[in-house]
C-alpha cells in the first residue's frame, strides 16, 4: 500500500504521484458503488498490481480539505486567477464570481493580469484599482515576455496552486514561463469570438518540489454561484468589512438601501471600487431572483 495524490484525471484512470512516481489506477469497487468522484489532488491509498509497468488501483480516498469544482481540483491552498488585461477583455464578472468560490472554499487568491505587454499602463492601473481594497495581491505580468514572472513564482514555494481563468487569457504560457520543463500545449484567441480555443483539457497537477505543485486548468467562461445566500454575500467582498459594523443596523445591513450605511459611504467617498459595488448589487439581485424562482 502507498499513499498518494492524484495528478491527472481522464474518463476511468487516475495518474497517481506516489513516492516519486506516477502510477495509472483505476477505482476498486467499493469506492465506485459509494458514489464518491474523485478529481485532480485528492489524497488516496492505492495497491500497486504491476510495478514494471506501474500499474495499480485505489482502493481508499482521504479527506479533503476543500473542494473546487470549477475548475474540479480538490486540496489546493491557493489559486492564480489569470485574466488578459486584452485579447480577450477581461470579464470583471466572472472574476468577482470566482473569488466567491475560491473564498468559499478557504483557498487564498493572487489574482494576476497578464498580456500587460498589449496595453496601456493607465488601463492596468484602473484593473488593480478594482480589486486593491479587497486586499488581494495583485501581480501583473507578460507571459509572452516574462516580465515580472518571477515575481508570481515566489508564491508557488510549499503551496499546491491552481492557474485558473478563461481560455485565451494565457494560463498555459504562464505555466510554461514558470515550469521550465513544462511544456503545455498553448492556444490562439479567436478573432470573431473574442475568446480562446481550449488547449487544455483536463486538471493536471506538476510536481514542482516534495512541498509544491501546481496545476493548470481548462478555461471557463462561466461560474455559478448559486450555493450562495443573500444575507451571506456581503461575506465575500473583504473590501466591506472594515466598514460592516459601523452601519446604522451593523452587522445586519445589507449595503443596499439601509439609511446611513457607511460601506455605501465608502463607495462614495472612493474607498471601496464602486464597479465592485455595483457587481455586489448586481449579484444580490441574481440571488435574490433565484430565490423567487425556487418558491414559485
Amino acid at each position: 500500500m502507498m499513499t498518494g495524490t492524484i495528478v491527472k484525471a481522464i474518463s476511468s484512470f487516475y495518474y497517481v504521484e506516489a513516492e516519486n512516481k506516477i502510477y495509472e489506477t483505476k477505482v476498486r469497487g467499493n469506492l465506485r458503488y459509494n458514489n464518491i468522484e474523485l478529481v485532480t489532488g485528492d489524497r488516496v491509498d492505492i495497491e500497486v498490481l504491476d510495478e514494471e509497468n506501474r500499474k495499480g488501483v485505489i482502493f481508499k480516498s482521504h479527506k479533503r480539505s476543500n473542494l473546487m469544482k470549477r475548475p474540479p481540483v480538490a486540496n489546493i491552498t491557493q489559486a492564480i486567477l489569470v485574466f488578459s488585461v486584452k485579447s480577450p477583455d477581461p470579464n470583471l464578472s466572472l472574476i468577482d464570481r470566482f473569488l466567491i468560490t475560491a473564498m468559499k472554499e478557504h483557498v487564498e487568491i493572487i489574482i494576476c493580469f497578464n498580456k500587460i505587454d498589449l496595453d496601456d499602463e493607465k488601463l492596468i492601473e484602473s484593473l488593480k484599482a478594482n480589486y486593491s481594497a479587497a486586499g488581494y495581491p495583485i501581480v501583473p505580468v507578460s507571459a509572452e515576455t516574462g516580465y515580472n514572472v518571477e515575481t508570481l513564482r515566489a508564491y508557488l514555494r510549499d503551496n499546491t496552486t491552481i492557474v485558473a481563468g478563461p481560455s485565451g487569457a494565457g494560463k498555459s504560457t504562464l505555466i510554461n514561463q514558470l515550469v521550465k520543463d513544462a511544456k503545455l500545449k498553448t492556444g490562439e484567441v479567436s478573432e470573431k469570438i473574442g475568446r480562446g480555443r481550449h488547449t487544455t483539457r483536463y486538471t493536471e497537477l506538476i510536481k514542482l518540489d516534495e512541498n509544491s505543485f501546481i496545476a493548470d486548468s481548462p478555461g471557463f467562461s462561466s461560474i455559478d454561484i448559486s450555493d450562495i445566500e443573500e444575507r451571506d454575500l456581503k461575506e465575500y467582498f473583504p473590501e466591506f468589512y472594515e466598514y460592516d459594523e459601523q452601519c446604522r443596523f451593523g452587522s445586519k445591513c445589507i449595503h443596499e438601501k439601509e439609511p446611513d450605511c457607511r460601506v455605501k459611504e465608502a463607495v462614495e467617498q472612493g474607498l471601496i471600487a464602486e464597479r465592485r459595488y455595483e457587481s455586489y448589487l448586481q449579484l444580490l439581485n441574481e440571488i435574490r431572483e433565484r430565490s423567487s424562482r425556487r418558491r414559485n
